[in-house]
């Protein structure tokens, strides 16, 4: 919803709780965390989850760097907008390529999940496709961090990525039980993985509303027995991005899930 929101926040909150939304998964919320959850307050929507870095301390999109906060002021801005489920949305291919690095990087989300715990905020990881492009003794860089988790660290799979990544997305969910919280309900066509081919632009990707693509959603969200949320996403959406969306709560609400 960043078009959307950057032209009128007010409305395009107003209009997703029209489709009967109560709960939205937060993103770029570092910074704004009053404004957003006024415009929240007002819409009659909270925030149990949201995405912010805290497991890098410099993002590099091209050349360009972007100074990732300290992680107190990411659960400062956390706790004020309510947010219950902290995020960490992405950590680089090449972190993913080291097993010292896998170990570092669970090392570190076990870290942020003890400072975060006193603030009543649970911490977790949402993949992508390079998490599962490396294995280590015959298993994937992604189940071997798993591993390393506290127990109190939780996962939010993004069930698209997992399936260009090369996975049985239900089978994962199966081998995940209780640690996956959350999963991303996305579709779309499964082809190349552009983390790989470093041919990467959303709007190649063709995703579509849930449910009409070749994700093995059903079959996902029948297998994941401890799932909290289940957050409809696009990394683009060709079309009318409210109408997408709401074909996406159609397809949840037709299988019981408000």
């Amino acid at each position: 919803m960043r078009e959307p929101l950057e032209t009128d926040l007010g409305g395009t909150l107003e209009r997703l709780a029209e489709m009967g939304l109560r709960n939205v998964e937060a993103f770029g919320f570092v910074g704004r965390a009053a404004e957003l959850r006024a415009a929240f307050d007002a819409a009659g929507l909270r925030a149990p989850s949201g995405h912010a870095a805290f497991l890098s301390d410099q993002l590099r999109f091209g050349d360009k760097a972007i100074e990732v906060p300290p992680l107190e002021s990411v659960l400062d801005d956390a706790e004020a907008l309510g947010v219950e489920l902290l995020i960490d949305p992405m950590v680089g291919p090449d972190r993913w390529a080291s097993r010292d690095e896998v170990l570092r990087t669970a090392e570190r989300l076990n870290a942020a999940a003890e400072a975060a715990a006193g603030r009543g905020i649970r911490v977790g990881y949402h993949n992508h496709s390079q998490e599962f492009h490396h294995s280590f003794d015959g298993v994937t860089a992604y189940e071997l961090f798993v591993s390393q988790l506290r127990d109190d660290v939780a996962l939010e799979l993004d069930a698209y990525w997992a399936q260009v990544g090369g996975q049985d997305v239900p089978a994962l969910v199966g081998r995940l039980g209780s640690r996956l919280k959350a999963l991303h309900v996305k579709d779309g066509p499964v082809g190349a993985d552009p983390f790989r081919t470093g041919a990467f632009d959303a709007a190649d990707l063709g995703q579509v509303p849930a449910g009409a693509g070749q994700v093995a959603l059903d079959e996902a969200l029948a297998a994941a027995k401890s799932l909290e949320l289940a957050v409809v996403e696009f990394d683009h959406y060709a079309g009318d991005i409210f109408e997408g969306i709401e074909a996406g709560v159609r397809y949840l609400a037709e299988r019981g899930i408000r």
